[in-house]
């Protein structure tokens, strides 16, 4: 399987998890199984608004695009994303920076000017 991935700037998220040629994207599960050797699957014909573009299999492998959110400011290593090249069954780990912290409130102290 070789993923691609597409980002964007989005304040949702995404997690992907790999059965075999079944992926699970937010809970939703998309078997890819019955595709056929140099078949492909239009762009818009699968049901799911992360997949970017056609799903193709290509000597036995499936080829495929995902969009991978991305809050302002991404890495380099978000920003431009190597592809997934047969990542293992299980949660497909994704390019992903840390979640900004909160901002730390600081309470000032009144000063007494009178002496």
């Amino acid at each position: 399987m070789r993923i691609n991935l597409s980002p964007q700037r989005r304040d949702d998220a995404i997690e992907v998890s790999k059965a075999g040629d079944i992926l699970t994207i937010n809970g939703a599960p998309f078997d890819f199984s019955s595709l056929p050797d140099g078949a492909t699957i239009p762009a818009g014909d699968v049901p799911c608004e992360w997949i970017a573009g056609p799903i193709e299999r290509v000597g036995g492998k499936l080829h495929l695009t995902l969009i991978l959110p991305h809050g302002p400011g991404p890495s380099q290593a978000v920003a431009f994303p190597s592809p997934l090249i047969d990542p293992p069954d299980g949660l497909v780990a994704l390019p992903a920076d840390p979640a900004p912290a909160d901002p730390i409130e600081i309470e000032e102290e009144t000063a007494s000017v009178d002496g």
